[in-house]
């Protein structure tokens, strides 16, 4: 699903990804059971990918790949990566 404001939403089994566009930053946000993880980068995407808590959430690490912020997210929300549902628009997040 896809919003004017260039939001898309995914959901798999019990996770539910939103990707925003909003702040000068893109950003995937992750719902599972009242927890939530985020990974951010520039809008203009090509800076290093950060892992917080949630949306304004408290930044845990960094990361230049994908798959690796997806994997600190996953543990985040005790899933596995293959659990977690990423929005078409998401997909060329990192360097």
């Amino acid at each position: 699903m896809s919003d004017d404001d260039g939001a898309s939403e995914l959901t798999a089994a019990d996770v539910t990804a939103r990707y925003v566009e909003e702040a000068g930053e893109r950003r995937l946000d992750f719902d599972r059971e009242g927890r939530t993880a985020s990974i951010a980068q520039n809008i203009d995407g090509y800076a290093m990918l950060k892992v917080r808590t949630g949306p304004d959430g408290d930044e845990l690490e960094r990361y230049y790949g994908f798959d690796m912020a997806l994997d600190h997210a996953a543990e985040l929300l005790g899933v596995g990566v293959d659990d977690l549902p990423v929005p078409e628009p998401a997909t060329d997040m990192g360097m």
